[in-house]
């Protein structure tokens, strides 16, 4: 089964329920990206009427794992995958709509190739970059992703 927008939505709103509630909707998704976009809005924010920088790691996390996701179900084998580590950087305040893109898909399919291989467990870090509705940066989040053989 392919990986679709809608069917990572409707798995965002039953398995992620609170960035679901937050607004955290993906936009777009192919072998290499994924485009994950959310508004800022009452129930995402801060004190400092930004918003709270948790939402914009779930959203920021949703890009690289969808792109995972995806690349586990096209290896057609059982898989296990977790998010290792993560690092992000907040370069300016994240208000109206954000939009989170990453472009590392291509890093995944090696990492399967050789956990398939050697049934060990392989890791691999993945970029996001949220950016304001015009075209700034205001934050950029790196995951290290490990995936193994179940």
């Amino acid at each position: 089964m392919a990986v679709s927008v809608s069917k990572l939505n409707k798995f965002v709103l039953f398995k992620l329920p609170s960035a679901y509630i937050c607004g955290v909707r993906v936009k777009a998704i192919d072998k290499d990206s994924c485009v994950v976009s959310v508004k800022h809005r009452w129930i995402n924010q801060n004190p400092f009427n930004s918003m709270y920088f948790a939402v914009q790691a779930m959203a920021a996390e949703l890009t690289t794992g969808a792109l995972v996701i995806s690349q586990i179900q096209e290896s057609g084998r059982k898989i296990s995958m977790l998010v290792a580590n993560n690092k992000g950087n907040f370069t300016k305040k994240a208000t109206g709509r954000i939009t989170f893109v990453c472009n590392d898909g291509h890093l995944i399919a090696e990492a399967i190739q050789r956990t398939i291989e050697t049934g060990e467990g392989q890791t691999f870090w993945m970029k996001s970059i949220g950016t304001n509705e015009e075209g700034v940066q205001v934050s950029e989040m790196d995951f290290e992703w490990s995936v193994r053989l179940k």
